[in-house]
């Protein structure tokens, strides 16, 4: 599969589990990123969540995405990138309106929005179990 091939997969999944680690210790919770496109996966947490003191201090990270269509994980790693941009952070509040209530009370400050940056994908069926992995540069 090619690059374009990965990332359309990517864009139909609605969720991924992200593996962060601390103190030697791997981390998995289920992420619903915002954007994906050709310079990165974008998504989001607060600033008192485990997940932003563990990528503060080991930015690398795994993604590990799932498309019901047919049957493929697609795991992505890279180096996650906080963003600072406040026109980005409204963006997603806006279209992630849940999140109004919350931004009323704490202000944009606690919102943390991430990139993965340097991404590297391979992919997995149950056609090539038994395959060697091959790894797919995205970014």
């Amino acid at each position: 599969m090619n690059k374009q091939g990965i990332l359309d997969l990517l864009k139909d999944c609605q969720s991924c589990f992200l593996a962060t680690v601390e103190n030697n210790t791997p981390h998995v919770r289920g992420m619903m990123p915002y954007k994906i496109n050709e310079t990165g996966i974008i998504f989001h947490t607060g600033k008192s969540k485990d997940i932003y003191k563990q990528i503060s201090e080991n930015p690398k990270a795994e993604l590990c995405f799932f498309s019901s269509k047919n049957n493929t994980q697609i795991r992505v790693s890279g180096v996650i990138e906080i963003l600072e941009d406040i026109n980005l952070k409204k963006e997603i509040v806006e279209k992630r309106n849940f999140f109004k209530p919350w931004i009323e009370k704490t202000g944009y400050d606690e919102f943390i929005v991430f990139k993965v940056n340097n991404c590297v994908a391979t992919i997995w069926t149950m056609e090539t179990n038994f395959s060697p992995k091959e790894y797919i540069k995205l970014y």
